[in-house]
């Protein structure tokens, strides 16, 4: 592991005093992968009027963060973390499988895929290594290209979580604002009630065991399967 820290260092990847602005990188609206034109169901959820306002939105969203992020991405992060260190690509494999078959419709998934190839060509001519870490993985994910930039540029998995969860609700948050619709500032006060709950997630994320890891979210999953047909839509299907 030597060896490996100072061929990362050597290549200017795992510099500690950068490492809090590359993860403001990775988790800036402006990162050129996609993540704004997604809703993950909640278009169809303001069609069928089960999110109309900012309370409704932040219940919906916290049943994600609760039943899914915290019990499926958050966890990953840290064995994803282990698995790359190990250069365990068989491990790495199997986790994106697991994350693969966690999401719950055609639309999830191939937003996963989609936003995983964009992110992996951007590292790519960012000079970061990332075919190292993804094997024969023919559909490579997001979060695991995350956590691959995230190790060789110095981020802690903790510090990886915390962007992890500000880019996802920031995302869904500015979805919500425009679909609802709702004024900017009810989008600034849906951010801070969701930042709440993110160091009790984040302690939950790391009791999760194993076999525990997965998402269990049937509402956006019916969402989401609806939104893969509706009439007029904002946002990518």
């Amino acid at each position: 592991m030597a060896a490996e820290a100072q061929r990362i260092n050597e290549a200017g990847l795992g510099d500690s005093q950068f490492a809090t602005y590359r993860l403001f990188q990775l988790i800036s609206p402006s990162l050129p992968i996609g993540g704004f034109t997604y809703s993950q169901g909640l278009e169809w959820a303001v069609e069928a009027g089960w999110v109309k306002d900012r309370a409704t939105m932040v219940l919906w969203l916290e049943n994600q963060l609760r039943c899914s992020v915290a019990t499926l991405e958050l966890p990953l992060i840290d064995r994803f973390y282990q698995a790359i260190e190990a250069k365990d690509l068989q491990g790495i494999a199997a986790l994106s499988n697991l994350l693969c078959s966690s999401r719950e419709t055609k639309e999830l998934r191939a937003e996963e895929v989609q936003r995983g190839k964009a992110l992996n060509v951007l590292l790519k001519q960012l000079e970061v290594p990332v075919d190292e870490y993804l094997g024969s993985n023919d559909d490579p994910n997001q979060l695991l290209g995350l956590c691959v930039a995230g190790y060789l540029w110095g981020i802690s998995p903790d510090a990886m979580k915390q962007g992890y969860l500000w880019s996802w609700a920031e995302n869904l948050v500015m979805a919500g604002v425009k679909l609802v619709p709702l004024g900017q500032t009810d989008g600034q006060r849906a951010l801070i009630e969701l930042t709440r709950l993110f160091p009790e997630m984040i302690s939950i994320s790391g009791q999760i065991d194993e076999v525990m890891i997965g998402s269990f979210t049937p509402i956006v999953s019916l969402a989401s399967s609806l939104h893969e047909t509706q009439y007029t839509r904002l946002f990518r299907s």
